[in-house]
């Protein structure tokens, strides 16, 4: 939503960070991202919220990746995980499947950041709308959101 996106420009204004705003039409799948950011599929940052026991996480992951849900469990030391359904992740984030940013600690959830994400020296990534993307170098982004960083994709 339209609020998410200046949320997340306050947010990287106050820590100096630079940013770059895009604006393309409507995309839907990380492919479609990439193509209208005219970027790598792997520079791509996937925010996907995880429900676990009634609790919501933020695990994010290249856009060219998949979540492994066997070493998502032995994460959150549960027996059961799976993805909020679209009604929860609005419920959450205030953000529609498909448009949520990396940023889960805006939203006070655990983030969890795979490692092969940071091997890009720039993430891309939708920032609340289904229209607006921001670019980012990858370093400032785990600097000012501090994710747990640990494998989980596959």
């Amino acid at each position: 939503m339209k609020e998410d996106v200046e949320k997340i420009k306050v947010f990287l204004d106050s820590h100096k960070v630079n940013y770059q705003l895009l604006e393309h039409e409507a995309v839907f799948t990380s492919g479609q991202a990439a193509k209208a950011r005219n970027a790598k599929l792997e520079e791509g940052a996937k925010s996907m919220i995880v429900r676990s026991e009634g609790v919501f996480y933020d695990f994010i992951l290249s856009a060219a990746k998949k979540l492994d849900w066997n070493k998502i469990k032995d994460i959150l030391n549960s027996k059961s995980a799976s993805l909020a359904d679209p009604k929860e992740v609005v419920e959450v984030i205030n953000c529609e499947v498909g448009s949520v940013p990396p940023f889960g600690n805006l939203y006070n959830l655990r983030v969890y950041c795979d490692p092969s994400l940071l091997e890009n020296e720039y993430l891309e990534f939708n920032a609340g709308l289904h229209t607006v993307s921001m670019r980012m170098k990858s370093k400032d982004w785990k600097e000012i959101v501090n994710p747990s960083v640990v494998s989980f994709a596959k």
